[in-house]
C-alpha cells in the first residue's frame, strides 16, 4: 500500500501557473507508476497525466497535453505535475495514485487531493 500527500494547490488566475506535489511513502513508492487524477465540482474523477516508475514514459488527457507535465523524483519518492496556462475548467481537486502503468487505472488508495482554482 502507497501512503500519498498532495499539496501545491491554490487560487490563481487564467493563464498562471502552479506545481503540484505529491509525497508518496510505502514499499513500492518509488517502483510504481503513478498518476495525477481531478475532480471538479459535480463531475466525475479523470485521469489528467501518469508516469512510468522509471519516469521515462508520460502519457497525458488531451484537455491538458502541451500545457501539464508530470514528473518524479524517485529519489524523494515525490511526483510532480507543472501546470501551465492555466484555464477555469482546470478547477478541480487534484490526486496523485499509484497506477497500473499498462492501462492507467488507479488503486483504490486515495490522498486527501488538493484544490486548484482557476479564476477567469
Amino acid at each position: 500500500q502507497v501512503q500519498l500527500v498532495e499539496s501545491g494547490g491554490g487560487l490563481v488566475q487564467a493563464g498562471g501557473s502552479l506545481r503540484l506535489s505529491c509525497a508518496a511513502s510505502g514499499r513500492t513508492a518509488s517502483s510504481s507508476a503513478m498518476g495525477w487524477f481531478r475532480q471538479a465540482p459535480g463531475k466525475e474523477r479523470e485521469f489528467v497525466a501518469g508516469i512510468s516508475w522509471t519516469g521515462i514514459n508520460t502519457v497525458y488527457a488531451a484537455s491538458v497535453k502541451g500545457r501539464f507535465t508530470i514528473s518524479r523524483d524517485n529519489a524523494k519518492k515525490t511526483v510532480y505535475l507543472q501546470m501551465n496556462s492555466l484555464k477555469p475548467e482546470d478547477t478541480a481537486v487534484y490526486y496523485c495514485n499509484a497506477v497500473n502503468e499498462a492501462t492507467m487505472s488507479p488503486s483504490r488508495y486515495w490522498g486527501q487531493g488538493t484544490q486548484v482554482t482557476v479564476s477567469s
